[in-house]
């Protein structure tokens, strides 16, 4: 019974608690005992919150049985990345100044998450302040993908991917800031979403780089995740980038899946040099079958997208540099060297040193060079004068089509080691996933078949700012028509972890 408890679909749990046949209790010490089982190899959770999960589980068996109303996902167990706030479990941020550190409040995200009756299972591994596309930042080691235990899931919010894949939680929440969802969520084989930015809130995220940082979900259906999406975004006056309008009807969307008579581009700058072929054939059988299901498919092309990787990479560090500022050992967090002896700077130096790890390091000089007297304008200047070039093309494009797809990644899940030494190597991982962020657009990554190499492949889909039904409604033409194909092969990957 409680294999078969993690093998169902968020949906599914939420529809068999609210129709008696299996307890919130029950459901979540399945889901317990699969972390208890297989982490020990994915290592997906820096933190499994066993009693917290069990007392959450029971307070909504207790509002159920008392005809208390619910929410969509009440009962069902979520794994939440180790950067949002929680009150009663560490934040670490996958950083060793930050090591055991526990907020004093929940970020808004944590909190519609415990008001809607979602069981938070634990806090994922991830990228040292989300700085990464394979989680070998974190200062606690890397996750595995559940697909090849000696590949990379992804990053930053690899443990989250990793979670939803391995059967660990049927739902997962990351933030996206250069692609650091729906990255992880294709070479995991999962469904992984960019909201448009604004559209969930940013208040308790600790930040990366601020203009870009956007929470989302991961599951293992489209319609999962829409119901996850639903239940965690919405206007919060407390994050002033909040936007003030309704959730998109994603969920509607989502069971919809159809595409007949919509418009859908491809974009020729992100689907052909530096491709893996696999990815390519994937690829392309995906826009044909889209094709097939109804749907008008033209190339747009959006000539400044080739700009946006270098552009990213001036962008975000001078953001980082400025936000990991307040890491400064004398407020919270690490503290080296306070002998009695030494400064204030020497403490915040001998601190910072220890605390943060060689990716860190490295994107706060060259976000503070990027930003230093002089070189402002020829770096950090031009790197937002292509931002906007980006946003029009995007403009654009919409203009002649409903959505843009995409492969996700260029390549499929590449080996734990591979890219450490090589920064450049490591970033072209998102290379395709950039300019949504860069945008601020909605964007969503489908499974859509196996390369050779046997390893997921993603589908990207992006719609523009506030039209989020649109990514699931792709996104679940696209999974149903697949559907037995990828639900049978994740499974069989389930059951070698057993």
């Amino acid at each position: 019974m409680a294999g078969e408890l993690t093998m169902m679909t968020a949906a599914g749990l939420a529809a068999a608690m609210a129709a008696g046949g299996v307890s919130a209790l029950e459901v979540t010490d399945a889901h317990l005992a699969r972390i208890g089982d297989a982490d020990d190899r994915v290592r997906a959770f820096l933190h499994v919150a066993t009693e917290q999960a069990r007392q959450a589980a029971r307070a909504v068996d207790q509002r159920r049985a008392a005809g208390v109303p619910l929410g969509p996902l009440a009962g069902v167990p979520l794994a939440l990345k180790d950067v949002f706030t929680t009150t009663d479990m560490p934040t670490t941020c996958g950083s060793a100044i930050l090591d055991g550190w526990r907020p004093p409040y929940d970020a808004t995200i944590t909190r519609r998450l415990r008001a809607g009756g979602v069981v938070i299972l634990g806090k994922t591994n991830m990228d040292e302040f989300a700085m990464g596309s394979s989680t070998e930042n974190s200062a606690f080691g890397p996750s595995h993908n559940p697909w090849d235990l000696s590949r990379v899931p992804g990053g930053s919010s690899g443990g989250s991917a990793a979670a939803v894949a391995a059967f660990e939680a049927p739902l997962g929440i990351g933030t996206d800031t250069g692609g650091s969802i729906r990255q992880p969520a294709a070479v995991c084989g999962v469904v992984g979403v960019k909201p448009t930015y604004g559209g969930s809130s940013r208040y308790g995220v600790v930040a990366f780089a601020s203009s870009l940082d956007s929470p989302g979900p991961l599951a293992r259906t489209v319609l999962d995740a829409a119901l996850l999406h639903e239940v965690m975004s919405g206007h919060d006056p407390c994050d002033a980038t909040s936007v003030d309008a309704p959730v998109p009807p994603v969920v509607a969307a989502a069971r919809q899946a159809d595409v007949s008579g919509l418009r859908i581009g491809v974009v020729p700058e992100l689907s052909g040099e530096g491709c893996q072929p696999g990815v390519l054939a994937r690829f392309s059988e995906a826009v044909e079958l889209l094709e097939s299901l109804g749907a008008k498919v033209a190339e747009v092309s959006c000539p400044h997208f080739s700009y946006a990787l270098p552009a990213y990479y001036l962008i975000a560090p001078s953001e980082c540099s400025s936000n990991l500022a307040r890491f400064d050992a004398m407020r919270y967090g690490l503290r080296v060297g306070d002998d009695g002896t030494a400064s204030a700077e020497e403490v915040m130096s001998l601190t910072r040193a220890q605390g943060f790890g060689a990716e860190v390091k490295r994107r706060i000089m060259l976000g503070t060079y990027a930003l230093s007297s002089g070189y402002y304008d020829a770096y950090y200047g031009k790197a937002q004068q292509v931002r906007t070039l980006i946003i029009r093309d995007f403009e654009a494009a919409f203009e002649q089509v409903d959505v843009l797809v995409s492969p996700t990644t260029p390549t499929t899940a590449f080996p734990l080691g591979e890219r450490v030494d090589d920064p450049l190597a490591m970033y072209v991982a998102d290379l395709c996933t950039i300019p949504s962020d860069l945008a601020g657009n909605a964007a969503l990554s489908v499974p859509c078949g196996l390369a050779p190499d046997g390893l997921p492949v993603g589908l990207q889909i992006m719609a523009p700012v506030l039209a989020d039904d649109r990514i699931y409604r792709v996104g679940a033409a696209v999974e149903a028509a697949l559907d037995s194909r990828r639900g049978h092969r994740l499974l069989d990957q389930a059951k070698g972890l057993s």
